[in-house]
């Protein structure tokens, strides 16, 4: 096995592995829906101070839109003193994508651990992975409310398209868009609804599961990001 093997198999894949069974075990009561949920919520835990940076990136944003408008508005017959002022604006701002880049990253990990683990079903080759201190259970029951979690389905699929939508939708209400921002908030919907439907449905509860946590976030978004002191940098 080559070195990049073993990092995804020891370090990567195996713990995600005995994590989910330790929940099916124990707080998931052996619904294995559930486990995909909580070792969900786990990991957006374990991410939350990159997420609070998000935000407080997403609230800079925000403010670099009005203040920009500003300045067009103020300079608009001076299209060189414009670059320079808004060159000026964006210098100060301090804005870092990539705590969100992370997120996305780690997520999408995550991802594709969630697809070794459900492809081919979780035969018993898979259960010899256990650490000794996790139960082995017998059988483990992937029903979910009716729903095979392994196998593709439109529904679910469906769920997190129209969710998508809807949150691009709402958020380019409150601004000004470009057309590109504009066909953005179509396709990528329906290429994400079309790219989950070709996947286990564990990958659509992982997503849904995911943006629930992102959107509770954003309700309590004002005890960790208040945009008056971002405004005052």
């Amino acid at each position: 096995m080559d070195f990049l093997g073993y990092i995804w198999t020891n370090w990567l894949y195996i713990p995600v592995f005995n994590a989910l069974i330790w929940l099916y075990n124990g707080i998931a009561k052996e619904n294995l829906g559930y486990a995909v949920i909580l070792l969900t919520i786990g990991l957006r835990v374990f991410l939350l101070p990159l997420s609070v940076i998000s935000e407080k990136n997403k609230v800079k944003y925000e403010l670099l839109d009005k203040k920009v408008d500003v300045l067009k508005k103020d300079f608009k017959n001076d299209a060189v003193a414009l670059k320079i002022k808004l060159r000026e604006l964006f210098r100060k701002s301090q804005v870092n994508p990539w705590a969100k880049i992370l997120v996305l990253a780690i997520q999408a990990l995550m991802l594709v651990l969630l697809y070794q683990v459900f492809i081919g079903g979780l035969t018993r080759y898979k259960l010899n992975v256990l650490y000794p201190t996790i139960e082995r259970p017998e059988i483990i029951n992937t029903k979910f409310y009716g729903f095979e979690l392994g196998i593709r389905d439109w529904r679910w699929a469906g769920a997190v398209g129209v969710i998508l939508f809807l949150e691009n939708y709402l958020e380019q209400r409150k601004r000004k868009t470009t057309k590109g921002e504009q066909l953005y908030a179509i396709f990528f919907p329906i290429m994400s609804f079309l790219l989950l439907w070709a996947l286990p449905m564990v990958k659509s509860l992982f997503i849904l599961t995911s943006l629930a946590f992102s959107y509770i976030l954003s309700m309590f978004k004002g005890f960790f990001v208040s945009e008056k002191k971002l405004d005052k940098h």
